[in-house]
């Protein structure tokens, strides 16, 4: 992080300053945007608290009127909860919208997904698991005379984090999503069909996410929120909402996982730093160096032709229950949620993006991807804003 130093100037006098001058040499430019008093209204200070250390994008080096805008826009949004910045390890911009507030713990929705990538990475570090090229069936022995399809014999642990299964995205088909929603997993190994063989395609599977928390609880011998507590929430130091389960108790890998915006943003932080929190490796770095490598590339996230239109982002990809993608001149992972909810790693520019919106839980429709497309969208074009960093 570098040595931090104390200044007693006032940034955030200054920094207002400078917005107020860069916004009246462009104010003689025809313009439909906001207006000079419109940003200068926009306020994105830290609020008071121990937990984080504060700062202000000048201070890091960022200019304050990308983020002054961020926020004006961010604003904008129905459906907005929370959005935090922080760089360089400091929280440098953070508000709440809506419904929203700094202690509010709100359901991650698929944010989960990656959090319990995470247990399965430390659980092979601990040796309860021996590796990801495990078969998923060693861990599912009740039902191994009931299996007609021998090639689900052969899915792999890594074939379920990488979403290459072969098992189909249960919203394709009513069956299949009244089965995700049944609550009974195990069974579904068997009764729902493979669309292509393991290991060959990317299909999106709640199912294969769910699959993995039961294979790290039963490895462990614990429930997976007594293991994440003690493995992951603790170092962290953070405070766990709720945590739905399935119809046999196990807590749901895929999702209803629930966190404030702040707790989420230091799984960022644990990320974008190697698995590595205050001096303490929570995660295993190279764990996190294989979760956020590309196993599948150019995934349609909105199944339209062409492919991803009105995303800001492209050129997406998928690693071990982290998505990755890319804007401008800026690559980036996320943990991305239905609804909205992100935890964005931009690594050259050592930043973190959070975003907590309303779930829109077991609403999947036009008017729920609207609204999570805009909040994408939001940070995509925010990203973009950014400079890059000179090549070395």
């Amino acid at each position: 992080m570098g040595r931090k130093f104390k200044f007693s100037f006032n940034w955030r006098q200054y920094s207002l300053m400078m917005i107020a001058i860069v916004l009246l040499v462009i104010s003689a430019l025809p313009s439909s945007g906001p207006s000079i008093e419109d940003l200068l209204a926009v306020d994105y200070t830290p609020l008071p608290g121990d937990e984080w250390e504060v700062s202000t994008p000048a201070e890091q080096a960022l200019d304050p009127t990308l983020v002054t805008e961020f926020y004006y826009n961010a604003a904008e949004l129905e459906t907005l909860y929370s959005l935090l910045v922080i760089k360089d390890g400091y929280l440098i911009a953070e508000d709440y919208f809506n419904e929203g507030s700094i202690d509010q713990k709100d359901r991650l929705q698929s944010v989960t997904k990656s959090y319990t990538s995470a247990l399965v990475g430390i659980s092979l570090e601990q040796g309860y698991l021996s590796s990801v090229d495990q078969k998923m069936m060693e861990f599912f022995p009740e039902l191994a005379d009931q299996i007609t399809d021998p090639r689900k014999e052969q899915i792999t642990i890594r074939d379920l984090l990488q979403m290459r299964t072969g098992y189909p995205w249960e919203e394709t088909d009513p069956a299949l999503w009244d089965g995700l929603l049944s609550g009974h997993y195990p069974p579904l190994i068997e009764e729902f069909p493979l669309i292509a063989d393991p290991g060959t395609e990317f299909h999106y599977s709640n199912l294969s996410s769910n699959w993995l928390g039961i294979i790290v609880d039963r490895a462990t011998g614990m429930n997976l929120k007594a293991y994440a507590e003690e493995n992951l929430f603790l170092p962290l130091g953070v405070e766990v909402g709720e945590w739905g389960t399935d119809a046999e108790g196990h807590n749901n890998g895929c999702g209803d996982l629930h966190f404030s915006a702040r707790d989420a943003a230091k799984f960022g932080l644990l990320y974008l730093n190697g698995g590595e929190y205050e001096g303490n490796q929570v995660v295993p770095a190279d764990w996190v160096h294989d979760s956020l490598q590309r196993y599948s590339e150019e995934i349609n996230l909105t199944g339209g032709f062409p492919p991803n239109r009105g995303l800001s982002i492209s050129d997406i990809g998928y690693g071990y229950q982290w998505w990755s993608a890319s804007v401008g001149e800026h690559h980036f992972n996320y943990a991305a949620g239905h609804g909205g909810q992100l935890i964005v790693l931009l690594d050259e520019l050592d930043m973190v993006i959070v975003a907590t919106s309303y779930p829109f839980y077991l609403q999947h429709d036009a008017e729920s991807w609207k609204h999570e497309l805009a909040i994408i969208n939001l940070a995509g074009e925010f990203i973009k804003s950014l400079p890059s960093l000179p090549s070395e």
